[in-house]
């Protein structure tokens, strides 16, 4: 089992980083994240709604109302420009959170409440996980890579303004993003700051070209990161529960400063 605990600990190093480095691609802008078009709010809603009711497994929900979620999301980018879309995004995944707090705040018991929040809390100890759902992350995952390299030499030139992607191209590569993302945040929950923080610490180091170069740095970056939390938060938590996308966001932050201040000089030293 522990074996499979460490697959996703690669995986989710991998998946998350590289649909950040993505959308930032996509959108021209270092601000551009995963969670921006609500796919983790309807990851939530659906491992709530599957949680309280029973009417499938956690992840399968989550599955289920993710791939929705893009759908709906990647029919609007088709009439939408970018600025008008992330505006939605924020205000659809404001919606699909608010429903899933109605549901989670309607538990019918004390120990269901304990299973999802468990799960949102993000851990890589798969209670609840069958091989079904293994199989299928697997195969989500491959093709939501396989897409992001596919892609990558007309993303490239979309960022550096050679070229301007059709919203219907968009629309493609967010689906894809979505299912490279819905491969792990559905097995192991939501995890912050690997998709955002991550591509913007690989700025700091790489400077944005080539966005090959952006996904191998980010992934070594974000499987190095999730690995150490993983560590931590398995053998050295001082007897308490130690949540990994919190464990990690606060392990991240002297790098953070240390990263950031160090592209600071950079520029100072160009400057002159």
């Amino acid at each position: 089992m522990i074996m499979l605990n460490i697959l996703y600990v690669f995986l989710c190093g991998i998946a998350l980083p590289v649909g950040g480095v993505q959308m930032q691609y996509l959108w021209r802008n270092q601000l551009g994240d995963i969670y921006s078009l609500g796919l983790g709010s309807a990851a939530c809603l659906g491992a709530a709604a599957a949680t309280m009711t029973g009417w499938c497994t956690l992840t399968v929900g989550a599955f289920i109302c993710q791939a929705v979620c893009a759908l709906i999301v990647s029919l609007v980018a088709i009439r939408l420009d970018t600025s008008r879309l992330i505006t939605f995004g924020i205000l659809f995944g404001t919606f699909i959170g608010s429903i899933g707090t109605i549901v989670v705040t309607n538990a019918p018991t004390g120990d269901l409440l304990k299973q999802y929040y468990l799960w949102g809390a993000a851990n890589f100890k798969l209670q609840g996980v069958t091989t079904l759902d293994i199989v299928i992350s697997l195969f989500l995952f491959a093709s939501g890579l396989f897409t992001a390299f596919f892609c990558a030499k007309k993303l490239t030139s979309h960022f550096k303004g050679e070229i301007e992607l059709s919203n219907a191209a968009k629309a493609g590569i967010l689906f894809m993003i979505s299912v490279l993302v819905t491969s792990v945040v559905s097995i192991c929950g939501t995890i912050g700051f690997v998709s955002l923080g991550v591509p913007n610490l690989v700025r700091a180091l790489v400077k944005p070209g080539d966005i090959r170069k952006q996904y191998a740095w980010s992934a070594l970056l974000g499987v190095s990161l999730l690995l150490i939390t993983y560590v931590v938060v398995e053998y050295c938590n001082f007897g308490i529960y130690l949540p990994v996308s919190a464990t990690m966001a606060l392990i991240a932050l002297p790098l953070s400063a240390v990263l950031f201040s160090r592209e600071k000089r950079q520029e100072e030293l160009s400057e002159k």
